[in-house]
C-alpha cells in the first residue's frame, strides 16, 4: 500500500506547532497593544449602540451614558493611533513568517499526505470489492444448486455489500477532504486574528476558491447548471450553423443589440410573474394584459383621431401635448393592469383560490372586454416622435435596454433589501410558518400581484413605444408562457421561496436569443415552440429533482 508519506494526526500537529507558537507569540504582543486601543474602541461603539436601543433608559440617562462613552472613546482612539505603527509592524512580521513557512513546512506536506490517503482509500475499496466478488461467485454457485430464490437472495446481498463498501469509500474520501480543508483554513484563522477579520482581495478569492472546491458536488452541480450547459452548447451549434446556412454570423453587435431590445419589454413581464411564482403561483393573463396595454397606449398616443372606436366612441387625444400623452398612456396602462392583477390577487389571497384559476378568469375577462369594446380592430400607429422621446437610439445604442436595467435594479432592491421582499420569500417558502411569525400572508400575496400589475403596465407601454403602436386585443398572445418559462429556466422554483433576479434575467435573455437565432436560421415558428417546450420540460424536471432531493 502507498502509505509511506501519510501523516498521523499527531505528526501533523507537530508540523503546525512551531508555526502556531511563533504566530501566537506575536499575536499576544498585538493583543496587549490593542487592549486599551482598538479593542476598547470596538467595545465602546457597541455599548453606545446598545444604549441607544435600550428602552428602559430615559433620554437623560442615554445622553449621559453616551457622553461618557464618547469621552472614553476619544482616549481609546488616541491609544489606538499611538500603537498603530507598532501593531502594523507586528502584523507584517507574523504574515511574512506565515508566507515563508506555512506552505513548505506544513501545508504542502499535508496535501501530499492527503493524496496518499486517497490512493490508500481507493486500494482498500478495490480490495474489499474484489473480496466480495470472489465470495459472491462461490455463494452464487452454491445458490444455483438450491433454487432461483436463493440466487435472487444472493444477488441482493451482494448488491448491498457493494453499496456499503461504496459508502465506506466515500466516507474515507470525505475525511481526507476535511483534513486538507482544515489545514488550509489554519493559516487564514491566524490571519483573521492578526487583522481582525480584514482580508485582502487576493485572500478573499483564495478562500472562496477553496470553499467552492471543498463543497463542490458533481451531482448537485449538474442538477443546478446542467440546463445552462446544454443551452450554451445549443447556442454554440447555432453560432456555427448560421454562417454556413445563411452566410452571415449570428453573434454580431447588431444582432446582440436586437436581442436585448426585444428582451427589454419582456423583462418587465418576467419580473412581475417571478414574484407570483415565488409564492407557488403563476399568471395566465399576462398576454392579454399586454394586448390591453397596447390598445390603451396606442389609443392615447395615436397620431390624430383614432381610426377605431371603443364601445362606439372615437377618442382623440391629439389636443394634448405629446409629453402629456406619453405619461397618460403609461399611467392608464399601470392602472388597468393593476386593477386586474389586484382582483386576481384578492381572490387568491382571500379565498385561497389557486392563481391558475384566478388569472385564467382574468385572461378571459380581459380578452372579452377588449375584443368586444374594440371589435378586434387594430388602432394603427402612435405619434412618430414618441419612440425618439421615450426610447431614442444614441450612437446606435437602443436606450430601451436602460429601461429594462432600471426595472431589474428596482425589483432586485425590492426582493433583497425591503421587508416586503423578505416576507415574499418567507410566505413562498412556508405560508403557515410566515403567518405564525406575524407576517400577513394576505398583504404579501396581494402586494405581489399589485407589483406584477405595475410591471405589466410598464412593459406593455414600452412595447407599444418599441413597435410604434399597432395595438390590438390579440397582441401579446403567448407572452404569458414566455414570461413563465423564462422564470422557470432562470431557477425561480414553483415549489416556492426560491429564486433570484439574476436567474429571471438569464431566462428572458435565453428565450429571446433562442427565438431570434432560430428565426434567422429560418426555422418554422411552430418548430420554435417545440424547442421552447423541450427546454421548459427539462427545466421543470431539474427543479423537481432538486425538490425531491431536499425532501
Amino acid at each position: 500500500m502507498a502509505d509511506k508519506n501519510i501523516l498521523s494526526r499527531e505528526a501533523e500537529a507537530e508540523l503546525l506547532k512551531p508555526i502556531s507558537e511563533q504566530v501566537d507569540g506575536i499575536q499576544k504582543k498585538i493583543d496587549a497593544l490593542r487592549k486599551d486601543g482598538t479593542d476598547r474602541v470596538v467595545s465602546l461603539k457597541n455599548h453606545m449602540q446598545l444604549v441607544k436601543e435600550d428602552k428602559n433608559l430615559t433620554k437623560e440617562e442615554k445622553a449621559a451614558a453616551i457622553e461618557k462613552d464618547k469621552t472614553d472613546l476619544t482616549k481609546a482612539l488616541e491609544v489606538e493611533k499611538a500603537n498603530k505603527a507598532q501593531v502594523d509592524a507586528l502584523v507584517k512580521e507574523a504574515e511574512d513568517y506565515l508566507n515563508t513557512n506555512f506552505e513548505p513546512k506544513y501545508y504542502s506536506k499535508v496535501k501530499t499526505a492527503c493524496e496518499q490517503e486517497r490512493v490508500v482509500a481507493r486500494e482498500k475499496y478495490d480490495a474489499i470489492v474484489e473480496t466480495y466478488k470472489n465470495e459472491h461467485e462461490k455463494a452464487l454457485a452454491e445458490a444455483e444448486k438450491e433454487s432461483a430464490q436463493a440466487v435472487k437472495d444472493e444477488n441482493y446481498v451482494f448488491k448491498n455489500k457493494l453499496f456499503d463498501a461504496k459508502l465506506l469509500y466515500q466516507k474515507d474520501l470525505q475525511a481526507v477532504k476535511d483534513r486538507k480543508h482544515e489545514a488550509f483554513a489554519a493559516k487564514y484563522h491566524m490571519i483573521d486574528l492578526l487583522r481582525m477579520s480584514k482580508f485582502t482581495f487576493g485572500e478573499q478569492q483564495a478562500q472562496k476558491r477553496e470553499n467552492y472546491k471543498y463543497t463542490f458536488n458533481r451531482k448537485q452541480f449538474f442538477l443546478k447548471n446542467g440546463l445552462y450547459i446544454v443551452i450554451v452548447i445549443i447556442f454554440i451549434i447555432l453560432g456555427i450553423m448560421t454562417p454556413i446556412v445563411k452566410h452571415t454570423p449570428l453573434f454580431t453587435a447588431t444582432n446582440i443589440l436586437n436581442i436585448l431590445q426585444q428582451a427589454s419589454p419582456r423583462m418587465f413581464l418576467a419580473l412581475g410573474v417571478a414574484g407570483l411564482i415565488l409564492l407557488t403561483g403563476t399568471d395566465l393573463s399576462i398576454g392579454r394584459m399586454v394586448g390591453m396595454g397596447m390598445v390603451t397606449a396606442t389609443i392615447i398616443m395615436h397620431q390624430g383621431p383614432n381610426t377605431g372606436a371603443v364601445f362606439g366612441h372615437v377618442f382623440d387625444f391629439s389636443g394634448m401635448p405629446v409629453g402629456g400623452r406619453i405619461v397618460l398612456a403609461l399611467v392608464m396602462n399601470i392602472i388597468f393592469c393593476t386593477i386586474f392583477t389586484s382582483i386576481a390577487g384578492f381572490f387568491t389571497a382571500k379565498f385561497k383560490m389557486h392563481p391558475f384559476i384566478s388569472t385564467m378568469a382574468n385572461m378571459l375577462i380581459i380578452f372579452g372586454i377588449v375584443t368586444y369594446a374594440t371589435k378586434g380592430v387594430s388602432f394603427g400607429g402612435i405619434e412618430s416622435s414618441i419612440p425618439g422621446m421615450v426610447i431614442p437610439k444614441i450612437n446606435g445604442f437602443p436606450t430601451i435596454i436602460l429601461w429594462a436595467v432600471a426595472a431589474i435594479i428596482i425589483v432586485w432592491f425590492i426582493w433583497n433589501k425591503t421587508t416586503f421582499g423578505k416576507n415574499l420569500f418567507a410566505v413562498g417558502g412556508n405560508p403557515e410558518a410566515a403567518a405564525v411569525s406575524g407576517i400577513s400572508v394576505f398583504a404579501v400575496t396581494l402586494g405581489a400581484f399589485i407589483l406584477a400589475g405595475v410591471l405589466y403596465g410598464f412593459g406593455s407601454w414600452l412595447e407599444c413605444c418599441r413597435m410604434v403602436g399597432s395595438g390590438s386585443a390579440a397582441y401579446g398572445q403567448g407572452w404569458d408562457m414566455d414570461a413563465i418559462a423564462a422564470c422557470v429556466v432562470g431557477g425561480v422554483s414553483f415549489t416556492g421561496g426560491i429564486g433570484k433576479i439574476s436567474g429571471v434575467v438569464v431566462g428572458v435573455l435565453i428565450f429571446t436569443a433562442l427565438t431570434y437565432s432560430l428565426t434567422i436560421l429560418g426555422i418554422d415558428t411552430n418548430l420554435q415552440f417545440v424547442f421552447e417546450g423541450i427546454i421548459i420540460l427539462a427545466a421543470v424536471t431539474l427543479d423537481c429533482l432538486k425538490y425531491v432531493q431536499k425532501k
